[in-house]
């Protein structure tokens, strides 16, 4: 008898240890520091993904979101969403842009990616990963928010929401002169 009391507090105990992980919110983004805080971002530019060309240094003059991701990445597939909104509710041109950078993943598995979640911004290809160890990106997602100026504002590592984004370009627009 007193077995099957430990046994119903333990199945209840697990139970309920479950429904806390299974109703939690997914996991956001945090801001890590860099050392590229405060300084010029490094160059992006290259092909697109759609055969066009980019440069960061073309968006000077209005905030970029600079996001490294990857089709293979689960918390990639997981922002993607946000980050369709966030683009979507700031298309104005004097507003923020967002950029993607293609980490260790194939062209067309990156642009098909994109595709599929209506994401309209341009995405960069990154052979051989310069581009991730020019703003030491370890693994995607990884987003950086670059002021008009030019400047790396934000490191924000693992999936971001569209909130946390307002909230981090509006930190920044503060903090300007």
């Amino acid at each position: 008898m007193k077995a099957r009391w430990i046994a119903l507090a333990v199945l209840v105990v697990a139970a309920g240890l479950i429904a806390v992980l299974a109703t939690r919110p997914p996991a956001a983004a945090t801001e890590v520091n860099t050392p590229l805080l405060g300084h010029q971002a490094p160059q992006v530019s290259g092909s697109t993904l759609t055969g066009g060309a980019f440069t960061l240094s073309a968006l000077r003059g209005r905030w970029a979101v600079v996001n490294f991701f990857a089709s293979w990445c689960q918390p990639c597939q997981q922002e993607e969403a946000d980050l369709v909104a966030f683009a979507y509710q700031h298309r104005g041109a004097q507003d923020a842009a967002l950029v993607g950078v293609v980490y260790d993943d194939s062209t067309s598995s990156a642009r098909s990616f994109l595709s599929s979640s209506g994401a309209t911004w341009p995405a960069v290809a990154d052979p051989g990963g310069t581009l991730a160890v020019d703003f030491g990106v370890r693994a995607p997602p990884e987003t950086f928010l670059v002021s008009p100026a030019g400047v790396v504002t934000a490191h924000l590592d693992g999936p971001v929401t569209a909130s946390q984004l307002d909230y981090w370009l509006a930190r920044g627009t503060e903090a300007m002169p």
